[in-house]
Parts: structure tokens; sequence; C-alpha cells
């Protein structure tokens, strides 16, 4: 009963009550979108699996601005903003992500958009499917999973953290109450519960978190954020600094983040789902306008959290740094630098853009194992409704794994770079290859590709999720507790080692098929029960393929 008081009494009830009614709104916002999705399936003459995937391709085009911007604009990007600007060891310059995450959206419009939609695609894997084959596809495939399942858990940490701040609960509780409730509207209603409530979230976050700012500069334990920028008060200059002997690894990172993008999922879901390519575009640039702006308070409230002197504050000292809890720096400078009833409004707000990332990851793999997976490899003759089922099932499995990986650590920016660093190294040079030198690769020199970037990133290693640093590189410094602090540039020459090997892989393996010492190297003779990937029936097709099928599914073709 004593235990049961004390939980009791430390959960702030208030912050529960605010986060609770941002779940509703989400919830109820996602219950209409998947009336509305079946509505559309019913509509459909195409594929019901598409619907659910890239919402029938017919999105407007304000829903598919905010539902892009939203995708990026999530938990690892709103509080890993806040989290390096507020770090004494990194600071502005190293808060990049506003830029980069624009950059890409620039540059998937430019280059990938035209490319993806020119043969009405569903999945990134299509393509690759299509050329390869399913054996390469299946290898290809791995890195996209981890690079989702790492995004799952980037936000999932994020939400949770943020939870746990507000309520005073154990953050791995959190984090499995944040899990199922967005596991539970990602279910419900596909792409259109995604998209429309991306829409409420990224309005909650914008109009929430800029509400806030205001008071937590104002606030009686912060210094002037603009005299804490360049003069060390309490901790380090929150504009931070950038030796020369770091600029490899900064070139590297900002690389990471904006070419990593193109190789998910999610972005491509988006741009499928609209219904013209110029449509495409305009969501893409107009995405890449909001990123930065989206970023603006996050950065905002590091910097006032870097010129807090924390002891005055109701969080006292030590600091959060030095707790190890800069990952949660913006909900405990939203807790401990605004007022009781504003710091409410954040909350929901920080809610708000937190989850507007994780349903985007999980529809991302759910999708591709479906699809590329599920349909085209292991059960080729499966019905609509048995790969929207596969796909039900994927978004728990990998909620739950994403969930698992979220409890590891209270980084959140780690979590996010680590997801963008695998699809960095291994993915941006099969994406290269396959829209704009598939006349040169064949599956031999993708598959070497993939392998050699899988083995060389493995052997880079990254202790911080406990993968040892085995692979010595120039300029590495050994900090105290024996690993390697990386200043070389590896992400991006692992990336253009791969993109070379492809290249010379695939080149050698037509050498030797003028030769006759290697068989399969043109597209007409990969897999052919792939390379003509196994179709997927029409609302019209399953029907008939159903009343055809014995007595006892006559009943499940009556509901299709």
């Amino acid at each position: 009963m004593d235990i049961y008081n004390t939980v009791k009494m430390a959960v702030n009830w208030p912050g529960l009550a605010s986060i609770g009614v941002f779940y509703v709104i989400v919830l109820g916002t996602g219950i209409w979108a998947s009336r509305k999705s079946k509505r559309e399936e019913r509509k459909c003459t195409g594929n019901r699996s598409e619907v659910a995937m890239v919402g029938g391709r017919n999105l407007n085009i304000w829903v598919s601005i905010f539902t892009m911007a939203a995708t990026w604009v999530g938990g690892g990007y709103i509080l890993g903003c806040a989290e390096v600007l507020y770090d004494p060891t990194k600071g502005l310059v190293w808060a990049f992500a506003p830029i980069a995450c624009g950059m890409n959206l620039v540059i998937g419009a430019l280059f990938l958009v035209k490319p993806i939609r020119s043969k009405n695609y569903v999945t990134l894997m299509d393509p690759f499917q299509e050329k390869y084959g399913n054996t390469v596809v299946a290898i290809i495939f791995i890195p996209a999973l981890i690079a989702d399942i790492l995004w799952v858990a980037c936000i999932l940490g994020a939400l949770g953290g943020t939870v746990s701040v507000v309520m005073d609960i154990s953050s791995k509780l959190a984090v499995s109450i944040s899990a199922a409730v967005a596991i539970i509207y990602t279910l419900l209603g596909g792409l259109y519960s995604v998209a429309y409530t991306d829409v409420i979230q990224l309005l909650l976050m914008l109009l929430g978190l800029w509400f806030c700012v205001p008071f937590i500069l104002t606030s009686p334990s912060s210094a002037n954020i603009t005299v804490a920028a360049v003069n060390e008060l309490h901790q380090a200059p929150w504009i931070g600094k950038l030796e020369l002997e770091d600029t490899g690894r900064w070139i590297d990172d900002i690389l990471l983040l904006a070419l990593g993008g193109i190789c998910y999922q999610a972005f491509y879901q988006r741009v499928l789902s609209t219904p013209t390519d110029t449509q495409a575009k305009i969501t893409c640039y107009a995405g890449a306008v909001l990123c930065p702006i989206l970023g603006m308070p996050s950065l905002i409230i590091g910097a006032a959290a870097a010129s807090t002197n924390w002891n005055q504050t109701t969080y006292g000292s030590p600091s959060p740094y030095e707790q190890g809890r800069s990952g949660m720096i913006l909900p405990i400078a939203l807790q401990h630098l605004c007022p009781f009833y504003v710091s409410l409004v954040g909350m929901g707000a920080l809610a708000a853009a937190v989850m507007s990332s994780v349903d985007s990851a999980l529809l991302s793999a759910a999708s591709q194992l479906g699809r590329n997976i599920f349909k085209n490899i292991i059960y080729k003759k499966a019905s609509e409704k048995m790969i929207i089922m596969v796909v039900k099932v994927s978004i728990f499995l990998c909620g739950g794994m994403g969930a698992g990986l979220a409890m590891m650590t209270s980084s959140v920016h780690l979590f996010w770079i680590v997801s963008a660093d695998v699809l960095y190294s291994m993915m941006v040079p099969q994406v290269i290859c396959i829209f704009y030198l598939s006349h040169l690769v064949n599956k031999h020199g993708a598959c070497t590709g993939c392998v050699l970037s899988l083995l060389l990133r493995g052997l880079v290693g990254e202790p911080l999720i406990g993968l040892p640093d085995v692979l010595p590189l120039p300029w590495d410094k050994i900090q105290e507790d024996g690993h390697r602090y990386r200043l070389f540039p590896f992400r991006t020459v692992i990336m253009l080692t791969t993109t070379g090997t492809i290249l010379l892989v695939s080149r050698f393996a037509v050498w030797l098929s003028e030769r006759g010492l290697l068989r399969g190297i043109s597209d007409a003779e990969t897999d052919k029960d792939v390379h003509q990937m196994a179709p997927v029936g029409t609302n019209v097709e399953e029907k008939d393929r159903l009343n055809k099928e014995p007595s006892h599914l006559s009943e499940e073709a009556g509901r299709c």
C-alpha cells in the first residue's frame, strides 16, 4: 500500500492529462482516417493493398505536404536538435539537421521523384526486385529493415523519454505505453491514418512549441542566450566550435543526413501517394522549407537550456548534462523553465512532434515486408487480404523490436544518426546505381556491394550500440574507455567504395559472361518468377479468384 501511494504521489497527473488529451485527439483522427481508407478501398478499382501502402495515389496537396514535413520533423529531429545544441561538446555548429533535411528533400525532388514514379512502383524495393530478382533483394532489404527499426527505436525512445519526464515513471514503462498507442493507430488505416494524424501532430507541435518559447527565454534562471552563445556562463558557449581535425567528421555527418534520407521507404511512400509528378515535387520543396522553420523552436530551447543555471531551477543540481540526460533536455526545459500550465501545452506539442514519425517508420518497414518479401518471395499467390494482414503483423513486430531497442539508451540523437548511417553507407550506392547506372550494374555487383558495405561498417564498429571498433582508421583518437573516436569520414568513404565496387564487379561479371565463365548476367536471365514481379490482384480480379476457390472461401469472397 505504501508503494502504491508513493507511486501515486510521484505521478504528474496534470502532465498525464495533457499527454492523454493528445493521445485521444490522435487516436480519434486515426479512426476517422481509417474509415476514409475503407471508403477509398471500396471506390478503388486497383489494388487494395496500395490504398494501405500509398493511399490509393490520391492524397491532396496540403495533406501530402504536411505528412512529408511531419515524417522528417519527428522525435529524433526535435529532441535531437535540442540535445546537440545543449551538449557543451557539440553546439550550434553541429546542429545541421534542419539544413541537411531540407537538402535531402530537394535532392529527392530533383533526382528521384521521376524515376520512382515512372513505373507506378509501390515500394523502394520494387525496382531492385524487377532488375535483380528475389535473392538479391532479400539481401539488400536487410539494411533497409535495420534502418527502419532503428528509426522506430529513436522515435519511441524520444516519446518514452518525454512521457517519463512528464509523468515521473520508469522510462521503460513509458516506452511500452507509447509503443502500444503508436502501433494501435498505425494498424487502423494504413497511410490514410498516418497522413491525417501527421497533419494534426504538425499543427499541435508548431503552435505548442512556439507558444512555450517566450516563457523559456524570459525564465529568471536563464541568462541572455545571445551572451551565452559566445561566453562561458554556466557551461561552454552554445554556438560550439569546429576544430580543423573535426572537419572530416563534420562533413561526413552532414552528407549522412542529406543523402541517407533518400533511402527511407517513408519518403517514397509520400512521393508515390500523390496523383502527379508535379505535386510530388511541390510536396518535397514545401517540406524542405518547413523543416528548418519547424526546427527553430527546438534550437532556441536548446540554447536557453545551455544558458540556464540549473541549480536555480526546480530541477536542481547536478545539471541534466552532468546526469547524462542531454537527450531529454527539451521536455526537462519545458517542465522546469516554463510556468506549470504553459508546460502542459508544451508537453502535448512535444508528444505530437515525437509521435509524428513512428507511424511512418512502422508502415514503411511493414509495406516492404508485406509486398516485396511475403508476396513476391514467400507466397506469390497471396491474396490482397493476406498481404494486408502480413503488413499489420509486421507493424506489430517492428514496433516491438523498436521498443526493445529504445529501452537500451537515453540518447535520441544516437539512434537517429545510426539509422541514417546504415542507409548512407549501405543503401545510397544501391539507390544511385538502380536509378541512374542501371545499364552498368547487375545482381552480382549489387550483392557484392551490399556484403562489402555491411562488412566494412561492421569492422569500423559503433561502440554506442555495443559493436566493437575493430578496424583502425587514419586520425583515430583513443578515448579513456579504450574506444576509438573517429575523425576520418569513414561513412562517405564506405559509400564511395561500395559504389565503385558495384560498378567494377558488375563489369567483371559481364567480362566473365562474355567468355562463357559465368551465367545469369542480363536482366532477362535473372529469376524470371521475380523479374516479372508476382502481380497483386485488383479488387475485381480478387473477387473472381475467390469465387473460383473451394466453397469454404465463398463467404470470405462475399465480404471482399
